[in-house]
Formats: structure tokens, sequence, C-alpha cells
């Protein structure tokens, strides 16, 4: 799947996201990915702010994963085995979820209530 590309930073660290704008794409997310360039990842974008679920069915490559407020802000963080389909939940509702390659956000001293910044997220005064 050809999907756009998104330039996002975590502080001065930046991150070359692939963005998953339909049910289609976001359903599929990265599966069947066997690799992930050090500072790449995917950036899903749901209609509604929601509960979000993810597992790590068919995806052979480990990956860290952020579920953002509407402007950006690290809600929480959690590290995905690969292959596993044990569900990780946002818990809060939200609208935007980051995967990384695994342990990307602790190498890069990355943590709850930090703020990922690009062009979809809302700025607040």
């Amino acid at each position: 799947m050809n999907l756009v590309r998104m330039q996002l930073a975590a502080g001065d660290h930046a991150i070359d996201a692939r963005v998953a704008r339909t049910d289609e794409q976001r359903a599929l997310g990265l599966m069947h990915r066997v690799e992930l360039g050090p500072n790449e990842g995917m950036l899903f974008m749901c209609d509604e702010a929601a509960v979000q679920n993810f597992w790590m069915k068919d995806t052979p490559v480990a990956l860290s994963i952020a579920f953002l407020e509407e402007d950006g802000t690290i809600l929480h963080l959690d590290d995905l085995e690969p292959f596993s389909l044990e569900s990780c939940s946002s818990e809060h509702a939200v609208r935007y979820i980051l995967e990384v390659p695994h342990g990307w956000f602790a190498e890069h001293g990355i943590r709850k209530g930090d703020r990922i910044t690009g062009p979809v997220f809302a700025v607040t005064a």
C-alpha cells in the first residue's frame, strides 16, 4: 500500500511516518512488514475519538506504540511483541496512534506527557 508520508517530531527527534487514514489502511497497518527503519513509523488517524485497541497479528516486527491527544500529547505508551494476539488499549478515547520501532520512545527519552508535533495535531494556546 502506497501511503502518504508525514514528518513528525518528538522533541528534537524526527519521525518519518506513513499515514493510515482509511479503514482499510488502519486495518492493515504494519502487518507483514519485516523491517522498519530506525526513525520510521505509522500514524493512525481515526475518524472519531474512541478507545482504540491494537494487536500484532501478522506483524513480524516488534513495535512501540503511543496513544495521542488531539494536540499530540502522549497519553499512554506500550511495547508490542511480534505476532502477539494480546490487545493493547488506549485506555482513553483518542484519534491518533503512533507506532515506531520497538524501544524507540525509551531510547530517545520520550515519556507519557511528552508531545509529538506535526501538521495534524491541534495547536493549543
